[in-house]
């Protein structure tokens, strides 16, 4: 078995994570968490250093805690739903988790929703978790 999870170091993307660990831990199978950027301009080079560290925290986090996993940056250039599906596809995952956060229509219709497009297109079930929300401001 194997769990394809998508994640961001925001809200949702811990949410999603935190899942999908869980699910991973009950049914002693792999995690293959997968964090999507398009590269380019829209990433410059301190975010690409954080986005390492970040996900060597989560690395370590999961080895702890014993869950067999691979972590993968992809900066190929896709939207993040192609890139999942297609990871799904790859290691021909049992089920993607993916966090959602709340947005207003306008939002969405700017943005698009990658969520959506994991829904309806993935080669197996997905499983939408909601994002916790998060402190604002000094805690």
């Amino acid at each position: 078995m194997t769990i394809v999870v998508g994640y961001v170091p925001r809200s949702e993307g811990r949410a999603a994570l935190r899942r999908a660990a869980e699910e991973a831990r009950l049914r002693s199978t792999r995690l293959v968490v997968v964090n999507s950027n398009k590269g380019g301009s829209a990433l410059d080079d301190q975010e690409a250093v954080d986005h390492e560290r970040e996900l060597a925290e989560v690395r370590t986090a999961l080895d702890a805690e014993g869950i067999e996993n691979e972590v993968r940056q992809l900066v190929r250039g896709m939207d993040p739903a192609d890139d999942l599906i297609a990871v799904a596809k790859e290691t021909g995952a049992d089920f993607i988790v993916i966090g959602l956060r709340r947005r207003t229509p306008v939002g969405k219709l700017i943005l698009g929703s990658n969520a959506q497009r994991i829904l309806l297109e993935a080669p197996c079930p997905v499983l939408a978790v909601k994002a916790e929300e998060e402190p604002v401001g000094p805690g």
